[in-house]
């Protein structure tokens, strides 16, 4: 069986409180099996033979039919974690990286279209210091100020690339990798 990240959008924010272990238990119900979640924000590791985006549409069907609201799935290999985290131009030790904790790589559901993230770039560099730049179904961002502080909200993103994902910062991605391994 293949080990998995299942990367769950829109947990524990914006009012959709759910504890790991019961996500655990509904996951284990529903016959997902070796799971281990990491932190409480919707990282579930698993192992599993079937496809990657038939887990996306169950994880997310179970999660609504469980708890009541929607969530985006993006389940990825530990090789595509570890392209997340070594392919994030913005992720290093040189002095023009950023840190850690600022910089991320959002999953996306599906490859947007390079014009719709060209125009995105183009549109923000005028408008903030953050940096992106596209990689294979991910996004690499650099909010340099902080989240909070940037208007390139996942809702924005999610409207002007016409795809879903959900983000992680290095340190996450890190932690998450080094118990995949």
């Amino acid at each position: 069986m293949t080990r998995y990240l299942a990367l769950l959008g829109s947990i524990n924010i914006g009012g959709n409180r759910l504890k790991m272990v019961d996500l655990k238990a509904v996951l284990e119900r529903a016959g997902f099996s070796d799971i281990s979640t990491v932190a409480a924000s919707g990282n579930v590791i698993l192992s599993d033979d079937r496809d990657p985006s038939t887990l996306e549409v169950q994880l997310e069907s179970v999660v609504e039919r469980e708890f009541g609201f929607k969530s985006c799935a993006m389940v990825r290999s530990a090789e595509e974690v570890r392209a997340a985290i070594d392919e994030n131009p913005f992720h290093g030790t040189e002095p023009q990286h950023g840190t850690d904790k600022m910089v991320h790589s959002i999953f996306l559901s599906q490859q947007p279209d390079k014009s719709a993230v060209d125009a995105l770039i183009e549109e923000h560099r005028s408008k903030g210091g953050e940096r992106l730049a596209l990689g294979d179904r991910v996004l690499f961002l650099d909010y340099v100020h902080g989240v909070g502080m940037s208007d390139l909200s996942n809702k924005v993103l999610e409207r002007r690339l016409k795809v879903k994902g959900t983000a992680r910062n290095m340190n996450s991605l890190k932690n998450i990798l080094s118990k995949m391994v």
